[in-house]
């Protein structure tokens, strides 16, 4: 078992390798994070609720000699809706299409079902190398991280598979981030860069601002709307008749539930916590597109969208 803790420097040479990864684990191990900090720059929403993200968001890791492409699937789960069926689908058709993939498993919570659930289906894809992220390395004490990364060794053993490495980080301390990306570029093929300097993700704009606006709304909210949030920009305008150096963007955008039960819990008290919705999320917006922008935010009632394939498909699923 090669557990990797030091840095390794890439010997200079001119071959230059681009190519896609993708994290994968349970909700909530952690796969946003590392995105974003592998990155340098917010592109994933990241929650502290299961089950946020929807749209394969890519972050793009620009280096002298490699480009490497971060997809970032949903959590693979046990699907009890439609939703949860096709969010399922994305990710095994993801897998089949990477380069590499990232294992994301926490080093604070003990393998469980869900983290074999994953690696069985992983064992199924024998071409793609396989490494194992512990993540949240920061929250854990050696010995307990010790037997996390043993474990881990074991439970590929058991399903007949070798994970390329196993490399435990901690995006939030921002340790060892560097040296996981050191790791997954060998791994690329040999390929002129697939996307211009300067990009860091290929997800529409809208696609981003609805997710802004969606990671706001779920701030704080009772357990039970994660899943019942869908946000549609309907559309982005530029404001007319404004100065060239004073723009305006206007973003009308509906955040859709799925019960009327539930605006209530989404409005607040005196429309209070929509407005605070709308104040977060402009504020990420603008540093996201580097514009002000006028948000304009409406809730509605889509009835047990989830479970209807025509609403899925025009809230975009």
């Amino acid at each position: 078992m090669s557990v990797r803790n030091q840095s390794s420097e890439q010997p200079a040479g001119s071959v230059h390798r681009a190519g896609f990864a993708c994290f994968v684990g349970r909700p909530n191990a952690g796969k946003s994070t590392l995105t974003n900090a592998l990155v340098g720059k917010k592109v994933a929403i990241t929650s502290n609720r299961p089950q946020t993200t929807r749209h394969t968001v890519r972050g793009i890791v620009h280096r002298p000699e490699a480009q490497l492409i971060l997809v970032d699937t949903p959590g693979l789960h046990k699907p009890r809706t439609l939703l949860g069926e096709r969010l399922n689908d994305v990710v095994r058709a993801t897998w089949a299409e990477v380069d590499v993939i990232g294992f994301c498993l926490p080093a604070n919570e003990k393998l469980g079902p869900g983290d074999r659930f994953i690696a069985k289906e992983l064992a199924g894809i024998k071409r793609t190398p396989k490494v194992a992220v512990v993540t949240k390395t920061d929250l854990v004490d050696s010995k307990t991280l010790a037997e996390q990364l043993i474990a881990i060794d074991q439970l590929g053993k058991e399903l007949g598979f070798e994970w390329a490495e196993i490399v435990p980080v901690s995006a939030v301390g921002d340790q060892q981030v560097e040296l996981l990306a050191d790791l997954l570029v060998p791994m690329l093929p040999e390929s002129p860069p697939l996307y211009p300097e300067g990009d860091l993700t290929d997800e529409p704009e809208q696609v981003m601002v609805a997710e802004l606006i969606r990671e706001a709304a779920l701030e704080g909210v009772r357990d039970e709307l994660p899943h019942s949030i869908a946000v549609v920009v309907e559309e982005m305008l530029p404001r007319e008749d404004r100065p060239a150096e004073k723009p305006l963007l206007d973003i009308h955008a509906n955040i859709y539930i799925e019960r009327p039960s539930q605006k209530g819990i989404i409005i607040g008290p005196k429309g209070k916590r929509l407005k605070d919705v709308g104040i977060k999320s402009r504020k990420q917006i603008e540093a996201l597109l580097g514009t002000p922008v006028f948000l304009d935010l409406h809730v509605k009632v889509a009835k047990d969208w989830q479970r209807d394939p025509k609403q899925l498909r025009k809230l975009g699923f």
